[in-house]
């Protein structure tokens, strides 16, 4: 009785509510995807991914699981990995992926005991462990790609502004 009163106290709390509501606004209403799509070069991706932060804190220090824990980082660095595939197919896959509700139904099934999310998470721990490493690499390559071509970009224009700078001045 103690884990229901215990679980019911939980769900009532304004931590759960929040979490809710921050899974309903990414996902359901796209605000995700839209802020990815809307701020370039993985700007809007990595933006949106700072709202996970309320799921691992939750799932850390609330409910005191390090495996729905890295399911939950593993689900987020997904979600900002195909954000940032180039040439808004990553922004397109945005739309469907939805990291946010599946985060709010693992830690909703961790909640209320539900024993295929329990298993599920506690099975997929080792492989999140795995998948986050992977997941930070090809970011972390992502984001120098990005650089790499606005700063080609950059130097393109710039090169081009001082021939005509030379042309027209000189």
């Amino acid at each position: 009785m103690d884990r229901e009163k215990a679980r019911q106290k939980l769900q009532k709390s304004g931590a759960y509510a929040s979490l809710q509501r921050i899974a309903d606004w990414m996902d359901r209403f796209y605000v995700d995807a839209i802020v990815g799509l809307a701020l370039p070069y993985g700007i809007g991706d990595l933006a949106m991914a700072v709202f996970s932060l309320v799921y691992i804190y939750f799932s850390l220090f609330i409910l005191h699981s390090v495996p729905l824990t890295l399911a939950i980082i593993n689900n987020t660095l997904r979600d900002v990995a195909i954000g940032l595939i180039p040439f808004f197919v990553g922004d397109i896959l945005d739309f469907f992926h939805q990291s946010n509700r599946q985060n709010m139904r693992l830690i909703d099934g961790f909640v209320n005991g539900d024993r295929a999310i329990i298993h599920e998470v506690n099975a997929k721990a080792v492989q999140s462990i795995v998948m986050v490493i992977v997941l930070i690499i090809i970011i972390v390559l992502q984001l120098r790609i990005y650089y790499l071509v606005a700063s080609t970009i950059v130097n393109i224009f710039s090169g081009i502004g001082d021939a005509l700078y030379q042309i027209f001045i000189q």
